[in-house]
């Protein structure tokens, strides 16, 4: 198992890096652990949030890696107040059976990740479109 660490990734720009700060460890299956942008937003409720979860199956062959990641959308208000009112968020589930060679594991995240990735997948998510 992997210990909890800060995630520094690139910004849209493709050259700035953004770290997202460890902010809660997992304490174990069903747990999970929640990294935060600290350098977006002004109050703490518009900080942009990825969590990542793991447990076994209803079978204990598998398991399953859930994460999910969320962007607020903040405006102010007529107090001038900044406010949360909705914003962009995502989910993912991953199966990933126990029988399976670290290789093969590997390359299904490797694979998966570059996917998300890869400059067409931005594309159609910044459009709203799977391509046609």
């Amino acid at each position: 198992m992997p210990s909890m660490a800060n995630i520094t990734i690139k910004k849209a720009d493709g050259t700035t890096d953004v770290v997202y700060t460890a902010a809660t460890p997992s304490a174990g299956d069903k747990s999970p652990a929640v990294w935060k942008n600290q350098t977006v937003g002004t109050v703490l409720a518009s900080r942009p949030t990825f969590t990542l979860t793991g447990m076994d199956n209803g079978t204990k062959k598998a398991r399953r890696m859930r994460s999910s990641f969320s962007w607020p959308k903040t405006r102010v208000d007529a107090l001038s107040n900044v406010v949360v009112v909705g914003g962009a968020s995502s989910e993912s589930s991953h199966l990933i059976p126990q029988d399976m060679t670290p290789s093969e594991i590997g390359e299904y995240v490797a694979q998966y990740a570059n996917l998300l990735a890869s400059a067409l997948i931005k594309q159609a998510l910044n459009d709203g479109y799977a391509p046609g």
